[in-house]
């Protein structure tokens, strides 16, 4: 079944940042059913620039690329209003990474160990306007 964003009949756009493309490659495989992936990033200054040339629905990013990490590209897309619906997709757990996220006004974080099973649910309720945190760093007592 497709997700339905805004009472279109299209599926959400959405762009993917990581410096791994063996990663970028498995998200855009886990999302296209329900996700038109419009743009792949390797770094966070090339995501800014995917925003802005894509205007994308939602954007997951990875937190530490090269040059800039996913939370700073975050924040500038959701502080230029490029975006407002912005998901990290993290290896770590670091209760201090996840406040920063969240500080930073990203609404979801999703462990890479849990993609499979939460990455999808962690879209549709940011872009329905909610936050999303992976159970593994729920405990964290950030959110």
């Amino acid at each position: 079944m497709e997700i339905q964003y805004a009472g279109a009949s299209q599926m959400p756009r959405v762009v993917l940042a990581d410096d791994h493309q063996e990663v970028l490659e498995q998200t855009r495989s886990l999302l296209e059913r329900d996700f038109d992936v419009v743009f792949l990033a390797h770094n966070g200054f090339a995501l800014v620039n995917a925003v802005m040339e894509s205007t994308p629905d939602i954007v997951v990013t990875d937190v530490t690329m090269p040059g800039r990490t996913g939370i700073e590209a975050g924040r500038e897309i959701i502080q230029r209003n490029l975006c407002s619906a912005v998901v990290v997709l993290s290896l770590y757990k670091d209760p201090g990474l996840v406040k920063s996220a969240f500080e930073s006004g990203i609404r979801g974080y999703v462990l890479k160990d849990d993609a499979g099973e939460e990455l999808i649910a962690a879209l549709k309720a940011v872009l329905t306007g909610g936050r999303y945190l992976s159970r593994g760093v729920a405990d964290c007592g950030v959110c």
